[in-house]
């Protein structure tokens, strides 16, 4: 089983990928949701670090100089992604994340941990993209922090949905900032390993469903 095969299956068995009727938050009625709210334990954040840390290794460019996590829900994984990098590639890497709120007394600004530098190669790690709004504001706060590259975008998956035209909102980024966009998985990936697959016992992508998401993705998945 490859890395994006058992990182399917893991994102069900914790609860993060559902199936039923759910509304995005632009108010699609979508037959699949995506929670990484729901991962909360120590057990599952190793691994899910493992899982893009494989993702890393595979596409990271070598010039990376560090990983960094948009509040909130990127920070657990950029700093489990930097763990797991070093611990099973021995590649060590700092990582930085931004505070919501500016810190007026200690050390102060935008970020903890690493603190870019000027010539910095950055690559952002997120959980799943919708619009694009957290990484449009990672990129507009790089700018008051110091002038780096951001090269690379790192997400669990991509919902292969249109952005605000015709192409997916990883296009968009692709195409407004030059930046290298890696999902783990995709939401075809999913439909693909799961149809009639059965996990622990239960059969998650039945034909109905199949169709179900196949008609969501005629409706709003971007032009291939």
């Amino acid at each position: 089983m490859t890395y994006q095969e058992e990182f399917i299956t893991f994102m069900v068995r914790s609860g993060v990928l559902t199936f039923g009727d759910f509304t995005t938050k632009s108010g699609r009625k979508t037959p699949y949701f995506i929670n990484t709210g729901n991962y909360k334990t120590g057990a599952q954040a190793a691994r899910l670090g493992d899982y893009y840390a494989a993702c890393l290794q595979e596409h990271l460019p070598a010039d990376t100089t560090a990983l960094f996590g948009p509040a909130y829900k990127g920070i657990p994984l950029a700093v489990s992604a930097a763990a797991s990098l070093y611990r099973n590639y021995g590649r060590d890497l700092p990582y930085c994340f931004n505070r919501k709120e500016v810190k007026d007394h200690g050390e102060g600004g935008f970020m903890v941990g690493y603190q870019p530098q000027a010539g910095d190669v950055i690559a952002i790690v997120e959980d799943v993209v919708t619009a694009g709004t957290a990484v449009r504001e990672s990129i507009a706060l790089f700018q008051k922090v110091a002038p780096v590259k951001i090269s690379s975008l790192f997400v669990s998956v991509d919902r292969m949905e249109r952005g605000s035209g015709s192409c997916s909102t990883l296009d968009e980024l692709r195409q407004e900032y030059g930046i290298a966009v890696h999902p783990i998985v995709t939401v075809r990936d999913i439909i693909d390993f799961l149809y009639e697959r059965p996990i622990d016992g239960k059969v998650y992508i039945d034909h109905a469903m199949k169709e179900r998401m196949e008609a969501y993705l005629r409706q709003y998945g971007a032009e291939q």
